[in-house]
């Protein structure tokens, strides 16, 4: 197998390091846990479970490492590039964003950039962490865990800044392909909250009940990052930016599939493209030292493979995210709200949904090359999916963890 763009982009980067030094930034981190889940298979397991982990009892788990880096080529030329490893059913390297952006000097408060290469959409005030992970919890939102999914892609970015005083404002716009499956888990198998980002050239695990109802032979898998209609997609973001009151991002997305369209391997299999769009509206702000993190997202997905077929996943979740900055200590607790509806709702075991969570996390940081996480999240969900499985549609667990982790 040929290696990704963003491996190639990392090696570049570290090839460059000796010649470079000045220039690059180079971070890692090594996350190692203890893990009590919730009794329900877990998803990446092919269950109906929402966490990453489930169905054993107190164990170690491995978390995740991973290396970001980025390199200022020239002033106006910075290349960037992540890798990370994980573990689901199967332990997996995973290129997450690697991108060249072109930013000119501006000595006005109007700036321009634009960007190329792999990305997520500007969605995620919550993941802004190493490795596309939270500073404030192990698990992320609903919204933010869907992201890291399904929702990166190829692409270019054209962004606009002002920078005024104490106002400011952005402007972007982008197009990109290779995301025309997005939707198809949450249709498949609804919200989740963990902290597992698919990078390019990797797979997402149907639900084994999914598989089955499809005829298919568990495990069922996909790769979100396929261009199936060579239509390309688009997002548009508006943000605007205060150093007294904080952030506010409005971003529609779209990626403009053809719910028709199908890219066919052999004779009986095929993978086919879901049509996707959603409006996402976040918003940060400080009250002295509490952190108010909020989201909402409201979209739909349809796919409709043969004439007198066609199916749309509605899908809508937010959560609120209160967090303090104390010393070496950062508290945060949060609450996730999430539901799907699918139509048409006749068909046996409807695929739809209604669920709440809530997070507390207690991080303890007393040096900067290792940080100490507990986290307990509580998890209940309505899911008719379920009776497919002998189980009963209501499901409630929690899922606690210890997380150690180590920078570089």
């Amino acid at each position: 197998m040929s290696p990704s763009p963003a491996a190639l982009a990392m090696m570049l980067l570290l090839a460059a390091a000796p010649v470079a030094a000045d220039d690059l930034d180079l971070h890692g981190f090594l996350d190692l846990r203890l893990v009590a889940p919730p009794g329900q298979t877990a998803w990446p397991q092919g269950g109906l479970g929402k966490t990453r982990f489930g169905g054993f009892g107190l164990a170690p788990r491995f978390g995740a490492a991973g290396l970001d880096g980025s390199l200022q080529l020239t002033s106006d030329l910075l290349l960037v590039a992540d890798l990370v490893v994980r573990s689901t059913d199967r332990l997996s390297i995973d290129p997450l964003e690697a991108y060249l952006r072109y930013r000119p000097v501006s000595t006005s408060p109007l700036r321009w950039s634009v960007r190329s290469g792999i990305f997520y959409p500007p969605v995620s005030l919550e993941n802004t962490a190493l490795g596309w992970t939270s500073p404030w919890t192990i698990t992320p939102s609903a919204i933010n865990s869907w992201v890291g999914e399904e929702l990166l892609s190829l692409g270019s970015e054209l962004r606009f800044e002002w920078r005024g005083q104490p106002d400011q404002f952005e402007l972007a716009a982008a197009l990109f392909e290779n995301a025309d499956p997005a939707g198809a888990i949450l249709a498949a198998r609804g919200w989740s909250l963990s902290d597992l980002p698919i990078g390019l050239g990797s797979s997402l695990r149907q639900p084994d009940a999914f598989a089955r109802a499809v005829g298919e032979t568990p495990p069922l898998r996909y790769d979100p990052f396929q261009e199936i209609d060579h239509t390309p997609g688009w997002y548009g973001e508006a943000t605007w930016k205060s150093t007294a009151a904080g952030r506010l991002t409005l971003v529609r997305y779209d990626n403009n599939a053809d719910p028709s369209a199908a890219k066919h391997y052999g004779v009986d299999d095929a993978l086919f493209a879901w049509r996707t769009a959603f409006w996402s509206a976040a918003g940060e702000t400080r009250l002295g030292d509490v952190t108010l993190l909020g989201q909402a997202m409201a979209g739909d997905t349809i796919i409709a493979p043969a004439p007198r077929f066609r199916s749309t996943t509605s899908f809508q979740a937010a959560y609120l995210l209160a967090g303090w900055s104390t010393g070496a200590w950062r508290p945060a607790v949060r609450l996730d709200l999430f539901t799907t509806q699918q139509a048409p709702r006749s068909r046996p075991f409807a695929r739809s949904e209604h669920g709440k969570a809530l997070t507390a996390a207690l991080n303890w940081r007393p040096v900067d090359w290792c940080r100490l996480t507990g986290e307990v999240m509580l998890v209940d969900s309505w899911r008719l999916q379920r009776l497919a499985t002998g189980d009963s549609p209501q499901a409630s667990g929690v899922q606690t963890q210890l997380s150690l982790r180590f920078f570089y």
